[in-house]
Protein backbone atom coordinates (compact mmCIF):
# COMPACT_ATOMS: atom_id res chain seq x y z
CA UNK A 1 0.00 0.00 0.00
CA UNK A 2 1.34 3.09 -0.82
CA UNK A 3 2.15 6.13 1.63
CA UNK A 4 2.28 3.27 4.09
CA UNK A 5 4.78 5.82 6.57
CA UNK A 6 1.47 8.29 7.15
CA UNK A 7 -1.26 5.85 6.95
CA UNK A 8 0.63 3.71 9.59
CA UNK A 9 0.38 7.15 12.19
CA UNK A 10 -2.84 7.68 10.88
CA UNK A 11 -3.82 4.00 11.81
CA UNK A 12 -1.97 4.21 15.29
CA UNK A 13 -4.00 7.46 16.07
CA UNK A 14 -7.55 5.69 14.90
CA UNK A 15 -6.52 2.57 17.30
CA UNK A 16 -5.87 4.14 20.25
CA UNK A 17 -8.59 6.86 20.08
CA UNK A 18 -10.92 3.43 19.81
CA UNK A 19 -9.52 1.69 22.06
CA UNK A 20 -9.82 4.18 25.10
CA UNK A 21 -13.63 4.80 23.59
CA UNK A 22 -14.48 1.28 23.50
CA UNK A 23 -12.82 0.08 26.70
CA UNK A 24 -15.12 1.22 28.53
CA UNK A 25 -18.07 -0.47 26.84
CA UNK A 26 -18.32 -3.60 28.78
CA UNK A 27 -18.33 -1.68 31.69
CA UNK A 28 -20.84 1.53 31.49
CA UNK A 29 -24.12 -0.97 31.38
CA UNK A 30 -23.32 -2.07 35.54
CA UNK A 31 -22.23 1.85 36.10
CA UNK A 32 -25.73 3.09 34.42
CA UNK A 33 -27.37 0.97 36.05
CA UNK A 34 -25.71 1.41 39.94
CA UNK A 35 -26.42 4.89 39.08
CA UNK A 36 -30.02 4.86 38.04
CA UNK A 37 -31.42 1.96 39.73
CA UNK A 38 -28.87 0.25 42.32
CA UNK A 39 -29.22 -3.53 42.64
CA UNK A 40 -31.80 -3.93 40.01
CA UNK A 41 -30.89 -6.43 37.14
CA UNK A 42 -33.89 -4.81 35.11
CA UNK A 43 -34.15 -0.92 35.05
CA UNK A 44 -36.14 0.78 31.89
CA UNK A 45 -35.02 4.43 33.01
CA UNK A 46 -31.30 3.24 31.92
CA UNK A 47 -32.58 2.18 28.70
CA UNK A 48 -34.29 5.33 28.39
CA UNK A 49 -31.26 7.20 29.35
CA UNK A 50 -29.17 5.44 27.24
CA UNK A 51 -31.53 5.88 23.97
CA UNK A 52 -32.34 9.73 24.69
CA UNK A 53 -28.47 10.25 24.60
CA UNK A 54 -27.94 8.52 21.25
CA UNK A 55 -30.92 9.92 20.09
CA UNK A 56 -29.40 13.39 20.86
CA UNK A 57 -25.86 12.64 19.75
CA UNK A 58 -27.70 11.66 16.63
CA UNK A 59 -28.99 14.64 16.08
CA UNK A 60 -26.32 16.64 16.48
CA UNK A 61 -24.03 14.69 14.70
CA UNK A 62 -26.34 15.01 11.39
CA UNK A 63 -25.41 18.77 11.55
CA UNK A 64 -21.62 18.47 13.10
CA UNK A 65 -20.64 15.43 9.92
CA UNK A 66 -20.99 17.28 7.03
CA UNK A 67 -19.95 20.24 8.44
CA UNK A 68 -16.51 18.40 9.80
CA UNK A 69 -15.94 16.96 6.48
CA UNK A 70 -16.48 19.95 4.42
CA UNK A 71 -14.40 21.98 6.84
CA UNK A 72 -11.62 19.07 6.72
CA UNK A 73 -11.65 19.15 2.97
CA UNK A 74 -10.27 23.02 2.85
CA UNK A 75 -8.37 23.10 6.20
CA UNK A 76 -6.89 19.79 6.30
CA UNK A 77 -7.37 16.85 8.06
CA UNK A 78 -4.95 17.31 10.59
CA UNK A 79 -6.26 20.48 11.83
CA UNK A 80 -10.09 19.29 12.06
CA UNK A 81 -8.67 15.59 13.48
CA UNK A 82 -7.47 17.32 16.47
CA UNK A 83 -11.23 18.54 17.72
CA UNK A 84 -12.90 15.43 18.18
CA UNK A 85 -9.75 13.88 20.07
CA UNK A 86 -9.71 16.31 22.18
CA UNK A 87 -13.57 16.50 23.65
CA UNK A 88 -12.94 12.60 23.56
CA UNK A 89 -10.78 13.08 26.99
CA UNK A 90 -13.54 14.91 28.75
CA UNK A 91 -16.28 12.32 29.77
CA UNK A 92 -13.25 9.77 30.54
CA UNK A 93 -11.66 11.70 33.09
CA UNK A 94 -14.83 12.49 34.49
CA UNK A 95 -15.48 8.73 35.38
CA UNK A 96 -11.84 8.11 35.93
CA UNK A 97 -12.27 10.46 39.09
CA UNK A 98 -15.62 8.84 40.78
CA UNK A 99 -18.46 7.24 39.66
CA UNK A 100 -21.17 8.41 42.10
CA UNK A 101 -24.55 9.03 41.00
CA UNK A 102 -23.60 12.95 40.98
CA UNK A 103 -20.38 12.04 38.42
CA UNK A 104 -21.99 10.14 36.50
CA UNK A 105 -24.97 12.32 35.28
CA UNK A 106 -22.03 14.97 34.93
CA UNK A 107 -20.75 12.41 32.57
CA UNK A 108 -23.75 11.94 30.54
CA UNK A 109 -24.08 15.34 29.88
CA UNK A 110 -20.57 15.96 28.48
CA UNK A 111 -20.75 12.51 27.02
CA UNK A 112 -23.87 13.50 24.93
CA UNK A 113 -22.91 16.77 24.09
CA UNK A 114 -18.86 15.63 22.93
CA UNK A 115 -20.30 12.54 20.80
CA UNK A 116 -21.89 14.75 18.32
CA UNK A 117 -18.24 15.53 17.38
CA UNK A 118 -16.18 12.26 18.30
CA UNK A 119 -19.31 9.97 17.28
CA UNK A 120 -17.96 9.75 13.93
CA UNK A 121 -15.74 12.54 13.54
CA UNK A 122 -12.51 10.52 13.97
CA UNK A 123 -13.41 7.49 11.43
CA UNK A 124 -14.78 10.98 8.58
CA UNK A 125 -11.52 12.61 8.76
CA UNK A 126 -9.93 9.18 8.32
CA UNK A 127 -11.69 8.40 5.99
CA UNK A 128 -10.43 11.31 3.82
CA UNK A 129 -7.27 11.19 4.69
CA UNK A 130 -7.21 7.86 3.05
CA UNK A 131 -8.91 9.03 -0.15
CA UNK A 132 -6.08 11.36 -0.14
CA UNK A 133 -3.30 9.04 0.09
CA UNK A 134 -4.65 5.68 -1.77
CA UNK A 135 -5.54 5.31 -4.87
CA UNK A 136 -8.96 3.70 -6.11
CA UNK A 137 -7.94 0.85 -6.94
CA UNK A 138 -6.51 0.29 -3.95
CA UNK A 139 -9.60 2.16 -1.51
CA UNK A 140 -11.68 -1.28 -1.15
CA UNK A 141 -8.30 -2.56 0.66
CA UNK A 142 -7.54 0.38 2.46
CA UNK A 143 -10.89 0.92 4.00
CA UNK A 144 -11.00 -2.94 4.92
CA UNK A 145 -7.53 -2.19 7.11
CA UNK A 146 -9.12 0.87 8.69
CA UNK A 147 -11.86 -1.37 9.83
CA UNK A 148 -9.72 -3.84 10.59
CA UNK A 149 -7.53 -0.99 12.83
CA UNK A 150 -11.04 -0.44 14.60
CA UNK A 151 -11.64 -4.14 14.87
CA UNK A 152 -8.62 -4.49 16.69
CA UNK A 153 -8.79 -1.40 18.53
CA UNK A 154 -12.67 -3.35 19.67
CA UNK A 155 -10.54 -6.33 20.30
CA UNK A 156 -7.88 -5.01 22.65
CA UNK A 157 -10.20 -2.70 24.60
CA UNK A 158 -12.66 -5.27 25.29
CA UNK A 159 -9.83 -7.50 26.58
CA UNK A 160 -8.65 -4.64 28.95
CA UNK A 161 -12.05 -4.50 29.68
CA UNK A 162 -12.32 -7.94 30.94
CA UNK A 163 -8.65 -7.80 32.73
CA UNK A 164 -9.32 -4.49 34.68
CA UNK A 165 -11.55 -3.32 37.14
CA UNK A 166 -14.51 -0.86 36.53
CA UNK A 167 -12.37 1.71 38.25
CA UNK A 168 -8.75 1.13 36.48
CA UNK A 169 -11.34 1.01 33.11
CA UNK A 170 -11.99 4.41 33.42
CA UNK A 171 -8.63 5.33 34.02
CA UNK A 172 -6.51 3.60 31.18
CA UNK A 173 -9.31 4.89 28.92
CA UNK A 174 -8.60 8.74 29.92
CA UNK A 175 -4.53 8.26 29.38
CA UNK A 176 -5.12 6.60 26.35
CA UNK A 177 -7.32 9.20 25.15
CA UNK A 178 -4.75 11.72 25.77
CA UNK A 179 -1.87 9.51 24.16
CA UNK A 180 -3.96 9.32 21.35
CA UNK A 181 -4.43 13.18 20.81
CA UNK A 182 -0.31 13.96 21.72
CA UNK A 183 0.47 10.86 18.90
CA UNK A 184 -1.75 12.47 16.00
CA UNK A 185 -0.60 15.97 16.63
CA UNK A 186 3.22 15.02 16.90
CA UNK A 187 3.79 12.52 14.23
CA UNK A 188 0.68 12.53 11.59
CA UNK A 189 1.29 14.91 8.90
CA UNK A 190 -1.36 16.23 6.98
CA UNK A 191 -2.16 15.72 3.70
CA UNK A 192 -2.35 17.99 0.59
CA UNK A 193 -4.85 21.04 1.66
CA UNK A 194 -7.68 21.41 -0.60
CA UNK A 195 -7.90 25.33 -0.42
CA UNK A 196 -10.24 26.16 -3.16
CA UNK A 197 -12.81 22.97 -2.03
CA UNK A 198 -15.52 25.37 -0.06
CA UNK A 199 -15.59 27.23 -3.49
CA UNK A 200 -16.24 23.93 -5.61
CA UNK A 201 -20.03 22.42 -6.16
CA UNK A 202 -20.69 19.90 -3.45
CA UNK A 203 -20.34 17.39 -6.15
CA UNK A 204 -19.57 17.77 -10.17
CA UNK A 205 -22.13 15.67 -12.41
CA UNK A 206 -22.64 15.23 -16.13
CA UNK A 207 -25.97 16.08 -17.07
CA UNK A 208 -26.77 20.07 -17.03
CA UNK A 209 -29.68 19.74 -14.96
CA UNK A 210 -27.64 18.50 -11.89
CA UNK A 211 -25.36 20.87 -12.56
CA UNK A 212 -27.57 23.86 -12.35
CA UNK A 213 -29.02 22.37 -9.65
CA UNK A 214 -25.33 22.53 -8.08
CA UNK A 215 -24.02 25.67 -9.35
CA UNK A 216 -25.78 27.93 -7.11
CA UNK A 217 -23.88 26.90 -4.44
CA UNK A 218 -20.64 27.32 -5.57
CA UNK A 219 -19.48 29.71 -2.56
CA UNK A 220 -19.37 28.78 0.87
CA UNK A 221 -17.42 30.84 3.56
CA UNK A 222 -16.26 29.62 7.10
CA UNK A 223 -19.61 30.56 8.92
CA UNK A 224 -22.01 28.62 5.86
CA UNK A 225 -19.44 25.63 6.05
CA UNK A 226 -22.66 23.10 6.36
CA UNK A 227 -23.64 22.07 3.06
CA UNK A 228 -27.45 22.88 2.64
CA UNK A 229 -30.42 20.71 2.03
CA UNK A 230 -30.12 21.09 -1.31
CA UNK A 231 -26.15 20.19 -1.53
CA UNK A 232 -26.99 17.16 0.03
CA UNK A 233 -30.12 16.31 -2.27
CA UNK A 234 -27.23 17.48 -5.18
CA UNK A 235 -25.06 15.02 -3.98
CA UNK A 236 -27.59 12.17 -3.04
CA UNK A 237 -29.11 12.28 -6.87
CA UNK A 238 -26.03 12.38 -8.73
CA UNK A 239 -26.14 8.51 -9.00
CA UNK A 240 -28.49 5.57 -8.57
CA UNK A 241 -25.34 3.87 -6.84
CA UNK A 242 -25.03 6.97 -4.27
CA UNK A 243 -28.56 6.87 -3.62
CA UNK A 244 -28.71 3.06 -3.00
CA UNK A 245 -25.33 3.19 -0.34
CA UNK A 246 -26.85 5.98 1.51
CA UNK A 247 -29.98 4.00 1.63
CA UNK A 248 -28.54 1.12 2.83
CA UNK A 249 -26.16 3.12 4.81
CA UNK A 250 -29.43 4.31 7.23
CA UNK A 251 -30.60 0.79 7.37
CA UNK A 252 -27.45 -0.32 8.72
CA UNK A 253 -26.72 2.36 11.21
CA UNK A 254 -30.43 1.68 12.21
CA UNK A 255 -29.69 -1.48 12.75
CA UNK A 256 -26.23 -0.90 14.90
CA UNK A 257 -27.53 1.73 17.16
CA UNK A 258 -30.98 -0.67 17.67
CA UNK A 259 -28.34 -3.16 18.79
CA UNK A 260 -26.48 -0.85 20.88
CA UNK A 261 -29.24 0.47 22.50
CA UNK A 262 -31.05 -2.56 23.73
CA UNK A 263 -28.65 -6.00 23.33
CA UNK A 264 -26.70 -5.90 26.70
CA UNK A 265 -29.94 -4.69 28.64
CA UNK A 266 -31.55 -7.92 26.58
CA UNK A 267 -28.82 -10.31 28.27
CA UNK A 268 -28.38 -8.79 31.32
CA UNK A 269 -32.45 -9.62 32.17
CA UNK A 270 -32.55 -12.50 30.31
CA UNK A 271 -29.12 -14.75 31.35
CA UNK A 272 -27.95 -12.05 34.50
CA UNK A 273 -24.93 -11.25 32.60
CA UNK A 274 -22.34 -8.99 33.84
CA UNK A 275 -19.27 -7.03 32.73
CA UNK A 276 -17.72 -10.29 32.10
CA UNK A 277 -19.81 -11.93 30.34
CA UNK A 278 -20.76 -8.75 27.83
CA UNK A 279 -17.06 -8.29 27.23
CA UNK A 280 -16.60 -12.19 25.97
CA UNK A 281 -19.40 -12.10 23.71
CA UNK A 282 -18.01 -8.55 22.43
CA UNK A 283 -14.39 -10.15 22.32
CA UNK A 284 -15.83 -12.79 19.92
CA UNK A 285 -17.33 -10.57 17.56
CA UNK A 286 -14.36 -8.11 17.46
CA UNK A 287 -11.57 -11.24 16.47
CA UNK A 288 -13.64 -12.06 13.57
CA UNK A 289 -14.27 -8.50 12.67
CA UNK A 290 -10.74 -7.96 13.03
CA UNK A 291 -9.79 -10.98 10.89
CA UNK A 292 -12.49 -10.07 8.11
CA UNK A 293 -11.74 -6.60 7.62
CA UNK A 294 -7.73 -7.27 8.02
CA UNK A 295 -6.88 -10.63 5.81
CA UNK A 296 -10.73 -11.55 4.38
CA UNK A 297 -11.03 -8.08 2.30
CA UNK A 298 -8.14 -6.75 1.15
CA UNK A 299 -7.46 -10.14 -0.55
CA UNK A 300 -11.41 -10.91 -1.86
CA UNK A 301 -12.51 -7.44 -2.10
CA UNK A 302 -11.04 -6.59 -5.05
CA UNK A 303 -12.04 -10.13 -7.09
CA UNK A 304 -15.36 -10.59 -5.88
CA UNK A 305 -16.19 -6.77 -5.45
CA UNK A 306 -17.66 -4.31 -2.95
CA UNK A 307 -21.46 -5.11 -3.57
CA UNK A 308 -21.05 -8.87 -2.47
CA UNK A 309 -19.27 -8.29 0.41
CA UNK A 310 -22.10 -5.64 1.51
CA UNK A 311 -24.90 -8.14 1.03
CA UNK A 312 -22.99 -11.14 2.99
CA UNK A 313 -22.23 -8.91 5.94
CA UNK A 314 -25.84 -7.24 6.25
CA UNK A 315 -27.30 -11.06 6.05
CA UNK A 316 -24.66 -11.71 8.76
CA UNK A 317 -26.24 -9.11 10.85
CA UNK A 318 -30.17 -10.29 10.25
CA UNK A 319 -28.57 -13.86 11.02
CA UNK A 320 -26.82 -12.62 14.57
CA UNK A 321 -30.06 -10.56 15.59
CA UNK A 322 -32.22 -13.95 15.05
CA UNK A 323 -30.34 -16.48 16.60
CA UNK A 324 -30.06 -14.40 19.73
CA UNK A 325 -33.72 -13.68 19.97
CA UNK A 326 -34.95 -16.83 20.37
CA UNK A 327 -31.93 -17.71 22.75
CA UNK A 328 -32.70 -20.31 24.84
CA UNK A 329 -29.22 -20.53 26.31
CA UNK A 330 -26.59 -18.60 27.83
CA UNK A 331 -23.84 -19.68 25.15
CA UNK A 332 -26.21 -18.76 22.41
CA UNK A 333 -25.20 -15.00 22.56
CA UNK A 334 -21.72 -16.34 22.22
CA UNK A 335 -21.80 -18.54 19.30
CA UNK A 336 -23.57 -15.77 17.48
CA UNK A 337 -21.28 -13.42 18.25
CA UNK A 338 -18.95 -15.87 15.84
CA UNK A 339 -20.70 -13.79 12.53
CA UNK A 340 -18.70 -10.88 13.50
CA UNK A 341 -16.87 -12.20 10.89
CA UNK A 342 -19.01 -11.99 8.25
CA UNK A 343 -21.27 -8.53 10.26
CA UNK A 344 -18.72 -6.06 10.11
CA UNK A 345 -17.96 -6.31 6.48
CA UNK A 346 -20.94 -3.88 5.38
CA UNK A 347 -19.87 -0.54 6.68
CA UNK A 348 -16.22 -0.57 4.98
CA UNK A 349 -17.57 -2.04 1.43
CA UNK A 350 -19.97 1.16 1.80
CA UNK A 351 -17.59 3.85 2.72
CA UNK A 352 -15.61 2.44 -0.62
CA UNK A 353 -18.24 2.29 -2.43
CA UNK A 354 -19.23 5.90 -1.69
CA UNK A 355 -15.35 7.30 -1.78
CA UNK A 356 -15.64 6.08 -5.85
CA UNK A 357 -18.85 7.89 -6.38
CA UNK A 358 -16.96 11.66 -6.37
CA UNK A 359 -14.22 13.22 -6.94
CA UNK A 360 -10.99 14.07 -5.24
CA UNK A 361 -11.88 17.52 -3.39
CA UNK A 362 -15.02 16.04 -2.18
CA UNK A 363 -13.52 13.04 -0.60
CA UNK A 364 -14.45 15.08 3.42
CA UNK A 365 -17.87 16.38 2.57
CA UNK A 366 -19.31 13.26 0.78
CA UNK A 367 -17.92 10.84 3.92
CA UNK A 368 -19.16 13.12 6.28
CA UNK A 369 -22.87 13.65 4.42
CA UNK A 370 -23.08 9.87 4.66
CA UNK A 371 -22.03 9.66 8.54
CA UNK A 372 -24.78 12.56 8.60
CA UNK A 373 -27.30 9.79 7.45
CA UNK A 374 -26.13 7.50 9.77
CA UNK A 375 -26.28 9.76 12.52
CA UNK A 376 -30.13 10.66 11.41
CA UNK A 377 -30.44 6.73 12.02
CA UNK A 378 -29.08 6.75 15.29
CA UNK A 379 -31.65 9.70 16.72
CA UNK A 380 -34.40 7.27 14.99
CA UNK A 381 -33.04 3.88 16.12
CA UNK A 382 -33.13 4.54 20.62
CA UNK A 383 -36.72 6.44 19.67
CA UNK A 384 -37.99 2.94 17.99
CA UNK A 385 -36.01 0.19 19.74
CA UNK A 386 -35.58 1.82 23.45
CA UNK A 387 -38.89 1.52 24.28
CA UNK A 388 -39.83 -1.56 22.75
CA UNK A 389 -37.12 -3.25 24.79
CA UNK A 390 -38.19 -1.56 27.32
CA UNK A 391 -41.56 -2.91 26.92
CA UNK A 392 -40.82 -6.67 26.07
CA UNK A 393 -38.41 -6.90 29.35
CA UNK A 394 -40.90 -5.79 31.61
CA UNK A 395 -43.66 -7.93 33.25
CA UNK A 396 -46.72 -5.89 31.23
CA UNK A 397 -45.64 -6.53 27.35
CA UNK A 398 -48.26 -7.97 25.18
CA UNK A 399 -46.60 -11.19 24.85
CA UNK A 400 -43.95 -12.87 25.90
CA UNK A 401 -40.93 -12.72 23.67
CA UNK A 402 -37.89 -10.88 25.36
CA UNK A 403 -36.17 -10.92 22.23
CA UNK A 404 -38.57 -9.03 20.20
CA UNK A 405 -36.47 -6.09 20.20
CA UNK A 406 -33.73 -7.82 19.06
CA UNK A 407 -35.23 -9.08 16.29
CA UNK A 408 -36.97 -5.93 15.18
CA UNK A 409 -33.13 -4.54 15.21
CA UNK A 410 -32.38 -7.70 12.46
CA UNK A 411 -35.33 -6.60 9.91
CA UNK A 412 -33.74 -3.70 10.01
CA UNK A 413 -30.64 -5.28 8.35
CA UNK A 414 -32.57 -7.57 6.32
CA UNK A 415 -34.00 -4.44 4.79
CA UNK A 416 -30.60 -3.34 4.16
CA UNK A 417 -29.93 -6.86 2.53
CA UNK A 418 -32.11 -6.77 -0.20
CA UNK A 419 -31.51 -2.96 -1.02
CA UNK A 420 -27.95 -4.08 -1.22
CA UNK A 421 -29.20 -6.73 -3.95
CA UNK A 422 -30.36 -4.15 -6.35
CA UNK A 423 -27.36 -2.54 -6.41
CA UNK A 424 -25.29 -2.33 -9.48
CA UNK A 425 -22.01 -0.46 -9.02
CA UNK A 426 -20.81 2.35 -12.18
CA UNK A 427 -17.89 3.80 -11.75
CA UNK A 428 -17.95 7.80 -11.23
CA UNK A 429 -15.37 9.65 -13.68
CA UNK A 430 -13.80 12.34 -11.33
CA UNK A 431 -13.56 15.72 -11.26
CA UNK A 432 -10.58 15.95 -13.03
CA UNK A 433 -11.13 13.82 -16.03
CA UNK A 434 -14.80 15.59 -16.62
CA UNK A 435 -13.14 18.69 -16.09
CA UNK A 436 -10.94 17.93 -18.77
CA UNK A 437 -13.74 16.91 -21.09
CA UNK A 438 -15.22 20.60 -21.01
CA UNK A 439 -11.73 21.93 -21.38
CA UNK A 440 -11.34 19.46 -24.60
CA UNK A 441 -14.76 20.43 -25.63
CA UNK A 442 -14.26 24.29 -25.41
Amino acid sequence: MENWGSLSHLFITVFLSNVAALMVNPAITDVTMAAVCPGKDECSLAIYLTGFQQAIAGLGSVVMMPLIGNLSDAYGRKTLLTVPLLLSIIPLVILAWKRTTTFFYAYYVFKTLTAMVTQGGVVCIALGYLADTVSEAKRVSAFGVLSGVISAAYVCGTLAARLLSTTQIFQVAAVVSIVAAVYMRVFLKDTTRHTDALEQPILKLETESNQACCESSKKVDFIKGIPSPKDIFCLLKSSITFSLAASIAFFNSLAEAGLEACLQYFLKARFHFMKDQFADVLLIAYIGATISNVIFMPIFGPVIGEEVLLSLGLFAGFLNMFFDSIAWSAWVPYASAALGVFLFLATPNIRSIISKQVGDNEQGVAQGCILGITAFANVISPLIFSPLSALFLSETAPFHFPGFSILCVGLAWLIGFFLSTTMKFIPHRSREKVGNKDSAEA
